[in-house]
């Protein structure tokens, strides 16, 4: 039996009136359209995205006249011509590759033993401490955090003054190739963490605990269990990681110090610097398409892991 009106709280109250006028204002034959209009922000955003790169597909094709530093009215292939031919951007290209594969490869191989005692460990003193410091990171930007290993790694800085202690000359540390895959997989780890943690916490405890009660050792149990069942979050990790190494801009700018360019480093300075903005835009383009097919590849070869919008990971 429904209690008086009188004994309703006057919360209760409040809600039936709101109902009441979203029933007015919103019937139940407009509810059916409710999912289409909540997908209009993504629509409008992806297609804003198609009519940006659009743009950028049309300017690709004009050429820069360099007697008047004006974009040419007819088309051309001329830009990518360009970029197939020319050794400079041969070797951006292949600088930017290989070294998003190595910072993806050892950002992985730090950040699982990193989330695998975080999950795991019983202690809840270290899994506040490894959660502190891992987000700690994201409280300091990129650029501010690349400035602070200049001040680490420079010729006068802290490794270097250590070293001195010791009798050893000065190293140079900066500038160079590794210092730059050095201060990306730094960036990275926070984020392989942050993938890879949920997918090791979705696996029970209790497959290893029978593992090892069936004589399974740690190796075993490892490569047997939970790597296989780790699968989606390395994928998903890995895929985070290569993309965004692909197209970082601040670290490659200034630990390379100008001598080790990665993809966006050389579309700023068609934009900018020489504004060739047909060039520019063909680097755009490219480096969009080589990133997408690496994706693709990765999707074929080892599926969208967490990144999969349904429960089929495979």
């Amino acid at each position: 039996m429904r209690a008086p009106r009188a004994a309703y709280p006057l919360t209760w109250r409040v809600m039936d009136v709101l109902e009441r006028l979203a029933a007015i204002v919103w019937p139940s034959s407009f509810q059916r359209g409710l999912p289409y209009l909540m997908l209009m922000p993504a629509l409008v955003l992806v297609g804003l995205l198609v009519l940006g790169l659009v743009q950028i597909g049309d300017t690709s094709l004009r050429t820069l006249d360099t007697n008047t530093f004006l974009m040419s009215e007819s088309y051309t292939l001329a830009n990518y011509q360009r970029v197939l031919t020319e050794s400079f951007f041969a070797t951006v290209a292949g600088r930017s590759l290989v070294g998003s594969v190595i910072v993806t490869v050892i950002t992985l191989l730090l950040a699982f033993p990193y989330a695998y005692v975080m999950v795991r460990t019983p202690s809840s003193a270290l899994r506040k401490f490894l959660l502190v410091a891992l987000f700690l990171p994201f409280f300091i930007g990129q650029v501010v955090r690349a400035y602070g290993w200049l001040i680490i790694l420079g010729n006068q800085g802290m490794v270097n003054e250590a070293l001195g202690l010791v009798g050893v000359p000065p190293i140079r540390l900066l500038y160079n190739y590794p210092a730059v895959l050095f201060g990306l997989v730094q960036y990275m780890l926070p984020f392989a963490v942050l993938m890879l943690a949920p997918a090791l916490t979705a696996i029970p405890g209790e497959l290893e605990s029978a593992a090892a009660s069936l004589g399974a050792g740690w190796t075993r149990t490892f490569r047997h269990i939970v790597l296989p069942l780790s699968r989606p979050g390395l994928v998903g990790a890995g895929l985070v990681v290569l993309t965004l190494s692909l197209t970082d801009f601040a670290i490659p700018a200034i630990l390379g110090g100008g001598t080790q360019d990665f993809i966006a480093n050389a579309i700023y300075d068609q934009f900018f610097r020489t504004s060739d903005q047909g060039m520019g835009a063909t680097l755009s383009l490219m480096l969009v398409a080589v990133g997408s097919m690496l994706v693709g590849v990765v999707f074929m070869l080892f599926g969208a892991g967490t990144l999969a919008m349904t429960g089929d990971r495979k």
